[in-house]
């Protein structure tokens, strides 16, 4: 049996390798997330919505913060507002259900139709984080303590989760998942990319781009390596600013567009760009 057959596939918008291809759809067929790992850049966000584009699925972001608890995800009990509530005597405040407001997965949860859940950047959260969201993943169901009210998933959300490796997750966790990491594309990949974003592309400016692109990329001096979308926004100036495309390797115009480092700047500015 082909596991891609009729599962996800690249949009017009978003170009995923085989073997990304494959992974999501893995992760789809065995119930499990979907742990994406990869530099800045290599579109480990833009899969999430591009999933969604290609099941024809709603989404629904998960961003996660240094101080984000696992409880954010599922549900808060507003205490204030009840209490608020009650000073001014507003009716319906022993309704304590008024006051339970769901998180994101509790939202994912109850929805209608399956959804595409994105929980963004995991790594940023503390190394608790993933621990405490063990249960809720595999059991999709979770218990409000004020109302005495399971909340189970209706229908089993696709769950893609991003790690730009900051911190290493628990093994527990890792075990749960399904891993891929996005490498950074090649020339061919990184073509057929930047066209998804263009209507029409100037033939010699992209390739004298991608040129200085990759050398700057390969300079090992370089700290801050340009991303896909650092890429696209320079082919992008470098048309609209009607620049030649001879120039591009003498001048390079609007360098800021790719290089966002003073030192890098002046690695780039010394380099022999051929």
């Amino acid at each position: 049996m082909d596991i891609n057959a009729g599962g996800f596939k690249s949009t017009g918008t978003y170009i995923a390798s085989p073997e990304l291809m494959s992974a999501v759809n893995v992760s789809i067929a065995l119930s499990k997330p979907l742990l994406i790992k990869g530099e800045p850049g290599t579109g480990k966000t833009m899969l999430a919505r591009a999933i969604a584009e290609s099941l024809e699925m709603p989404i629904i972001t998960w961003n996660i913060k240094s101080t984000t608890k696992a409880q954010d995800g599922l549900y808060m009990y507003d205490t204030i507002q009840r209490l608020y509530d009650g000073q001014f005597g507003e009716e319906g405040v022993d309704d304590i259900s008024r006051y339970i407001k769901l998180g994101k997965l509790g939202e994912a949860f109850i929805s209608e139709k399956k959804v595409v859940l994105l929980i963004d950047e995991i790594d940023k959260a503390d190394l608790e984080f993933p621990n405490d969201l063990l249960w809720e993943l595999d059991q999709m169901e979770f218990y409000i303590h004020e109302t005495k009210e399971t909340i189970k998933a209706k229908h089993r959300p696709v769950v893609i989760i991003t790690s730009n490796a900051e911190k290493e997750l628990p093994d527990a966790f890792l075990r749960r998942c399904i891993f891929h990491y996005i490498a950074f594309p090649d020339r061919e990949l990184m073509d057929e990319i930047v066209r998804t974003h263009f209507d029409k592309i100037d033939e010699h400016i992209l390739a004298e781009a991608m040129d200085v692109f990759y050398q700057i990329r390969d300079e090992k001096s370089v700290k801050k390596k340009p991303s896909t979308s650092e890429l696209i926004d320079w082919i992008n100036a470098l048309q609209l600013g009607g620049i030649s495309a001879d120039t591009i390797k003498q001048k390079l115009p609007f360098i800021g567009t790719v290089i966002k480092k003073d030192e890098d700047l002046e690695t780039v500015s010394h380099m022999s760009v051929v």
